[in-house]
């Protein structure tokens, strides 16, 4: 499974109510839950800045994650960005095994 951190922006038509971004979100990933329940959420947060919303979770590549992503769009009006991570223990290993010159 690969992690992947995903930033949200919704469109101002989205949030009428406060109320509005909980029924939004359950939608949301309902929808997810249903469509790729391989895909397990690890974080969400609440953003101050240019995004709304910062969501982490592992999906098994890359096109789960467009799937996602996609949805997000289509369910929120949003825009989103999807960007891979890798944990930096795992960084670690990687540059170790890389050759030194």
């Amino acid at each position: 499974m690969q992690t992947f951190i995903m930033l949200t922006r919704l469109t101002p038509e989205v949030l009428r109510t406060p109320a509005s971004m909980e029924e939004l979100e359950k939608r949301a990933m309902d929808h997810i839950a249903q469509e790729c329940p391989e895909v397990k959420w690890l974080h969400s947060y609440v953003l101050l800045g240019p995004y709304d919303y910062l969501d982490i979770f592992r999906a098994p590549n890359m096109e789960t994650a467009l799937k996602v992503s996609a949805m997000i769009r289509t369910f929120g009006r949003a825009h989103s960005e999807i960007w891979g991570a890798t944990e930096w223990g795992n960084f670690k290993n990687i540059i170790h095994s890389l050759p030194s010159h």
